[in-house]
């Protein structure tokens, strides 16, 4: 387990930037630099075109010949240096976006999409090669250990993070930006530079094995979807990741608008969900270790959600802020339940030696499920609201909680179609599965 908290603080850097990108910058250049919105949304919407590419990185490490024997070590470290190469670069971009330098401002918008690619490229890569390093090294049985782990110091990461950059930039000015954005390049390099040292064991003798085997790209895809599993569950990977993130930025909007709770009350439900989050990973955790089918514990998280927006959906009629929170606690818990889940399932899925491919593929249709459905979902919420209040839907639909109640039940329509894609997946009650030992919260290692 000591070797395991070294090797997940790639995903602490990964959380680190997560928030630095979608969070803190978004704020930042939209509020204090005076960005237009539409240009900023593209700039966070970019590390999405790399996520794709994940499923090749997969492989790509999975096949990789190197002469010290290393598949995931050259690929976690070249992620590293893509995240460091936009750090450093952002600053300057940024700088000229302020207006207090003498550049052109398309030098700036073109510095900071440039910076915003490689950071994302970098936590795309990193990410998926570290996944599969977990795997590598990880007993099959201990496995639901490693994934609730893994998604936990991700958790740690963001949350660690969200805190120090907004008490760094309580007396904001673009020189303690950069600073920040320093700092962060500078932690990232320090983190998975500790979180790599060791952890691979070197085996040139490999090359020699995979001498004339080396299959391609297609060959490898072909046999990872064969028989049409993978498929199905990468389709329940897609409509439960969209059903759970439609609402990331609609959900403190909602509690202001429709609730009428203040700032500080909204500020608490990222707090709340997290806490879910955490239930959830300890639970899933410890529910797998007893043998539970994975697929079974997503298909319950699944549930979880359909209840969680139920929940949020009753709350503006019932005028009830404490339906509110429970939902949203609920949406954390389910997501939680089916993360770890569908997580555990790729793993598994994974032949032998090529478990990047299976986690690249998780990886891309997550990460790009996810910022879809993030940004339909705004979409949809300002179409059905400017309709509403030109009065185009009715008397019934006028009210402000419209909008965002049109989201609410896509979402739960997706995890309705989440449970019918993942339904057949679910291993027979009486088949056991593998067992591991006891592993809660007491069991993290400390």
């Amino acid at each position: 387990m000591g070797r395991l908290l070294r090797l997940s603080l790639f995903q602490v850097s990964v959380g680190m930037a997560m928030v630095l990108l979608n969070g803190t910058l978004n704020r930042v250049m939209i509020v204090e630099m005076g960005v237009p919105s539409w240009l900023v949304a593209l700039m966070v919407s970019l590390p999405l075109v790399f996520a794709p590419f994940r499923a090749l990185i997969g492989f790509k490490s999975d096949n990789r010949r190197s002469a010290l024997g290393w598949r995931r070590v050259p690929y976690i470290w070249g992620g590293t240096m893509l995240q460091f190469g936009g750090f450093a670069i952002m600053p300057f971009a940024l700088l000229i976006l302020t207006g207090d330098s003498h550049g052109p401002t398309w030098i700036g918008h073109v510095g900071a999409a440039l910076a915003f690619l490689l950071v994302g490229a970098g936590l795309h890569t990193t990410q998926t090669a570290g996944l599969a390093l977990a795997t590598d090294l990880a007993p099959e049985d201990k496995r639901p250990r490693v994934v609730a782990f893994l998604y936990v110091m991700l958790l740690v990461g963001m949350v660690g993070s969200s805190l120090v950059y907004g008490q760094w930039l309580t007396e904001f000015s673009p020189f303690r930006l950069i600073q920040m954005i320093q700092g962060a390049a500078l932690v990232t390099m320090i983190l998975n530079s500790v979180a790599l040292w060791k952890q691979e064991p070197r085996d040139p003798s490999r090359n020699a094995r995979l001498e004339g085997k080396e299959p391609s790209f297609r060959e490898s895809w072909q046999a990872f979807s064969q028989g049409g599993r993978s498929t199905r569950m990468l389709i329940a990977v897609g409509c439960g990741t969209a059903g759970f993130s439609m609402q990331d930025i609609l959900l403190e909007p909602y509690g202001g608008q429709v609730l009428h709770l203040s700032v500080g009350a909204t500020t608490l439900l990222t707090a709340l969900m997290s806490a879910g989050s955490l239930v959830g990973f300890a639970l899933a955790a410890r529910l797998l270790s007893r043998g539970v089918d994975p697929y079974r514990l997503a298909g319950w998280g699944a549930v979880a959600g359909v209840v969680a927006f139920s929940a949020v959906v009753f709350s503006a009629p019932t005028e009830s802020p404490v339906l509110f929170r429970i939902g949203t606690a609920l949406i954390g818990f389910g997501g939680g339940l089916f993360s770890v889940g569908t997580l555990t399932a790729a793993m598994a899925l994974g032949r032998e030696g090529e478990s990047g491919l299976a986690l690249g593929a998780w990886g891309a249709v997550q990460a790009t499920s996810s910022g879809v459905a993030i940004a339909l979902g705004g979409a949809i919420r300002d179409v059905v609201g400017s309709l509403s209040a030109q009065g185009v839907l009715g008397a019934a639909l006028s009210d402000v909680s419209a909008a965002y109640g049109v989201v609410y039940h896509i979402e739960i329509g997706l995890l309705f179609i989440t449970l019918i894609a993942i339904g057949p997946l679910v291993r027979p009650a009486g088949e056991k599965g593998q067992s591991s030992l006891k592993f809660g919260l007491a069991e993290f290692p400390g």
